[in-house]
């Protein structure tokens, strides 16, 4: 693989630079999605729809964590982009150490704590009935492996701020091939249940792992840090914190929406309609795959002629992205309004000899889930200028308004809706939530951005 420079980030045509940038991320999201969606439908199929529903109920708790690595991650990422924009490498290598040494200190206490509330988190985030046994086995394997993937997380935003999108891309492939791999090796062959779902994902995380230790110890990564850049520094840490508590925010956000979302679902249907937000869930995961990767590829590009003051190739890539961005989440639309039965009846079991437990809860899933992702998915169109907006502050380091928009649509809009709407309109309000929440927040995003383009990025550019 050819040698990359950041330096690219500031000299190549914005739209080919966006591509290479987002092409490989969109990939490795891909792959990524596909994990969660082939997983499900291999759990689904070998174990059963309740399985589902269990890991739909583990994820907000133990992609929280994990997601302290994520927030690590992108605050010091934006760091170390406009760093290297603005050719100071010192900062940038003192930003990484200090990424390290706060991811491991705390998602291992998290993890402590997370074991040691097992008993009350489960059943609080709606592991009820019979859905709380399965759901305690995947959480408590799961748990150990998730420092691993903070790390991965944290790094895998690292190698995308040194300009290196095909690094990040193989990254996050390696886990998701090795836990499909270990899902047929330890569900299907060594019929392990639900400990072989959880192993196969740890597993994952640890291949990961793996490589990232591997890229920054090679001659492919800028970034050769010492013992001296381990250490921390208050107001590296400040910073990082400050744009990293965005993405804290919005997982913490999207933590409470699963515990709101599985405890309203199974009160108005009991786990049958668990099961039914655990596949509208991986939908959202893998159908906005390349909306996500355009944003993933847009972070660097903005960061770093952000910090080396070129801000009319900030503007173009903001344009840019959202055009791209708004092209694949219409052809993303278009797919899921034709097909949504086809993708329902995939994580379904179409044996005959299951339980009737299993075959009841598989009927209702069938019959309530397609019209619930027509309704969820209705505003997909949209949410390009809702991603990048956000995106953008991120990456020039405005940790205030960064943060307003990202919890704009989930923690301001959406949460209110889905406490309000089901109380007169049942399941219906529900899912009806999604589409207005993402209309709104897509206005109010629009409206700030266009603001800060016409100001502060004009005023500058013009100086």
């Amino acid at each position: 693989m050819a040698k990359v420079s950041s330096d690219q980030l500031g000299t190549e045509p914005i739209g080919k630079l966006l591509i290479k940038q987002a092409v490989p991320a969109s990939i490795g999201i891909l792959v990524m999605s596909l994990n969660v969606l082939v997983d499900s439908i291999f759990v689904g199929n070998w174990i059963g729809s309740i399985a589902i529903a269990a890991i739909n109920v583990v994820l907000p708790v133990s992609f929280f964590i994990a997601a302290l690595g994520m927030a690590i991650g992108i605050g010091g990422s934006s760091i170390i982009s406009r760093a290297l924009g603005a050719e100071n490498k010192e900062k940038a290598l003192k930003t990484f150490g200090n990424q390290i040494t706060l991811t491991l200190l705390v998602t291992i206490s998290m993890v402590a704590l997370g074991l040691y509330f097992v008993d009350d988190l489960i059943p609080a985030f709606g592991g009820k009935g019979t859905i709380f046994a399965p759901a305690k086995i995947y959480y408590t394997i799961i748990l150990y492996g998730v420092p691993f993937l903070a790390l991965c997380m944290m790094g895998n935003t690292v190698i995308r701020a040194e300009g290196k999108p095909k690094f990040a891309m193989i990254a996050m492939i390696i886990p998701s091939v090795g836990n499909l791999l270990m899902d047929y090796i330890f569900i299907y062959v060594f019929d392990w249940g639900m400990h072989g779902a959880a192993w196969a994902t740890t597993v994952g995380y640890l291949l990961c792992f793996g490589y990232i230790f591997y890229f920054f110890l090679s001659k492919n990564s800028e970034l050769k840090i010492s013992l001296s850049h381990f250490g921390l520094n208050m107001p590296i840490l400040k910073e990082i914190g400050s744009l990293g508590f965005v993405t804290l925010a919005r997982q913490a956000v999207t933590s409470i929406t699963y515990l709101l979302m599985n405890n309203i679902l199974f009160n108005l249907g009991g786990e049958a309609m668990v099961a039914v937000y655990a596949i509208i869930g991986r939908m959202l995961m893998f159908a906005l795959f390349p909306v996500f990767g355009v944003t993933q590829g847009f972070l660097p590009i903005a960061g770093f002629n952000y910090g080396a003051l070129k801000y009319d190739r900030v503007k173009e890539s903001i344009y840019t992205a959202i055009k791209y961005a708004a092209l694949v989440a219409t052809l993303v639309f278009i797919g899921l309004m034709v097909f949504p039965e086809a993708i329902t009846s995939l994580f379904l079991s179409s044996r005959k000899d299951l339980p009737a437990e299993e075959l009841i809860t598989n009927a209702f899933v069938l019959e309530h889930a397609p019209a619930a992702m027509r309704w969820v998915f209705a505003a997909t169109p949209i949410i390009a200028l809702q991603l990048i907006g956000a995106a953008y502050f991120q990456a020039v380091g405005k940790a205030i308004p960064a943060l307003l928009l990202t919890l704009t649509r989930q923690g301001f809009f959406f949460i209110p809706l889905i406490l309000i709407l089901p109380s007169f309109l049942g399941e219906l309000g529900v899912w009806l939530s999604f589409p207005i929440a993402d209309v709104l927040a897509t206005i109010v995003t629009g409206i700030y951005l266009g603001k800060e383009v016409k100001t502060k990025l004009q005023v500058s550019a013009g100086q």
